[in-house]
């Protein structure tokens, strides 16, 4: 493919172009925004960043083979053989060159987006794991793991949603491998128009599990946040496969339900776990160390099924309903005859993952890093200890350069069902580490004796420590609990390294909790 082949004036004006200069024989093989990346043939995305600017690298990108270049800033040097143009924002249009590139896969699969503060990687695997049960071949990206082929692999980058490049490869992967459906994770970033990743998607299901305190640092204000995520639902009115029968599914306990659903002419559907009027309703929810007991009743035809399901987390239940609802509109069957693969499903690797190397105490790992996870995932492990006569240890930080408001208010939570707290690096990135921990624990501080569950507050050194060092915060944990507590590692999960200003640190929350424990018990070290 050439320039000129690619950038007929349809894409030309889907992308913002300000000018083209330069050869437009010029070869497009590979799209790239990493100039190290590029090859011979590549056509190479300048991009604005934090902490670089992909214009600084064009000449290194053609050095290395890039003949097309896309930017947005004035270029000092033009080279002849090379196709430059010129855009008004680069990121922006990397999503319509990236879906003209990939001959617009979206519309050619029947694509499910899932959005929200939590839960969105569960449902989506979920969602992902109900279509291939019932025989579909389907493929899915989250944050935790993608899939173009049936094959699961991890994804290795902290981010949510991938650039639009990647996003648009992946699915034409999943083409060329025979998947008829597509489970994407849209994340508030990949939705805003300020990034447009997902700009060029054609969804046909969105699910929204609900909406939180989160990405202030991004969107500025929640509200901002909220209407970011959105978009998912209005791009359920351009529907390519499904049309007119496009549909949404909310979270009818959220308060941002009714916002959503309007966001989109599409039939809306609803789950409850609380109790309310809602498509899927669930009563009776038990939730066990394995997995959680409840009956749904179904509104569509009054009867009621019960569930036994494997999945860690009584907040999985919720989860399940969207994705019965999502797949069983998908595929027009009845959530009746979708329920026998439930027992079935397996869960995300780092939520609410058990780690026990024969322990005399119970230790988790769980992603749970905004003030609602945390309201979510503490009050039943508060409950099972409490059961037993155990205490709840709480080991997280937050990340950095992202929202701050967060920080305090993770702390007055944990405060809340924790007997003793341990404060450890997340991601710091830019900011100072231990600064970052003295925002948290000005959080645990300000909770009131009676509310915080030690009845005399969290006193530094007695039942709070600020470890930066998150290994050696583990151990410390570790070495603190007792037979009966639960140990619960909050904010890694799945995630493969801890951001520092200055370098990457390759991390694995699991296996760091698999060593501690055997450290501590006197085994051998993997």
């Amino acid at each position: 493919m050439t320039a000129a082949e690619l950038f007929t004036d349809e894409l030309l004006a889907r992308a913002g172009a300000v000018r083209e200069t330069g050869n437009r024989d010029a070869a497009v093989a590979a799209l790239e925004y990493d100039s190290r990346k590029a090859l011979p043939g590549a056509l190479y995305f300048a991009l604005t960043g934090l902490h670089a600017d992909g214009h600084d690298f064009i000449t290194s990108a053609i050095e290395n083979g890039a003949r097309v270049i896309v930017h947005q800033n004035d270029i000092a040097e033009y080279n002849e053989d090379v196709f430059y143009l010129r855009v008004k924002d680069s990121r922006f249009a990397m999503s319509a060159i990236s879906d003209a590139f990939y001959a617009s896969p979206s519309k050619r699969l029947t694509v499910a987006g899932v959005t929200g503060t939590e839960g969105k990687s569960s449902t989506v695997y979920f969602i992902f794991q109900l279509l291939r049960l019932a025989g579909k071949k389907a493929g899915f990206i989250s944050t935790v793991q993608y899939s173009v082929d049936g094959t699961e692999r991890w994804n290795t980058e902290h981010q949510t949603t991938p650039e639009a490049v990647l996003v648009h490869k992946r699915l034409a992967e999943m083409l060329e491998n025979g998947c008829e459906y597509a489970v994407l994770e849209a994340s508030s970033h990949g939705l805003s128009p300020r990034t447009n990743r997902m700009g060029n998607i054609a969804f046909d299901a969105g699910v929204m599990t609900n909406v939180t305190h989160e990405h202030l640092e991004f969107h500025g204000t929640w509200e901002q946040y909220r209407d970011d995520k959105a978009n998912l639902f209005r791009a359920l009115d351009r529907s390519v496969n499904l049309g007119a029968s496009a549909f949404g599914v909310v979270n009818a306990d959220d308060p941002s339900a009714a916002y959503f659903a309007a966001c989109s002419k599409r039939k809306t559907y609803t789950h409850s776990v609380k109790g309310g009027g809602a498509d899927l309703l669930i009563s009776g929810l038990s939730s066990y160390s394995r997995g959680s007991i409840y009956d749904v009743k179904v509104r569509s035809s009054g009867k009621t099924i019960h569930i036994e399901d494997r999945l860690p987390g009584a907040f999985n239940a919720g989860n399940v309903l969207a994705s019965l609802l999502c797949v069983s509109n998908l595929l027009q069957i009845p959530v009746e005859e979708l329920c026998c693969f439930v027992p079935k499903l397996k869960p995300v690797r780092g939520r609410m993952t058990a780690v026990d190397k024969g322990q005399s105490f119970e230790a988790l790992v769980d992603y749970a890093h905004t003030p609602s996870s945390f309201e979510t995932v503490l009050p039943p492990i508060r409950e099972r200890a409490g059961k037993r006569g155990g205490r709840v240890i709480s080991l997280f930080g937050s990340a950095g350069e992202r929202d701050t408001q967060k920080r305090a208010l993770q702390g007055r939570i944990a405060a809340r069902y924790s007997d003793i707290i341990f404060l450890c690096d997340e991601d710091p990135r830019g900011e100072e580490p231990s600064a970052i921990l003295e925002e948290i624990a000005e959080g645990v501080f300000s909770a009131p004796f009676g509310e915080c569950f030690p009845p005399d507050g969290f006193k530094r050194g007695v039942n709070l420590f600020l470890i930066a060092e998150r290994p050696a915060a583990i151990r410390a944990a570790f070495s603190a609990a007792k037979p009966g507590d639960i140990v619960l590692l909050l904010g890694k999960g799945h995630e493969n390294s801890i951001i520092y200003s200055n370098y990457t640190m390759k991390y694995d929350e699991i296996s760091e909790a698999e060593n501690a424990l055997l450290e501590l018990l006197g085994g051998r070290v993997v």
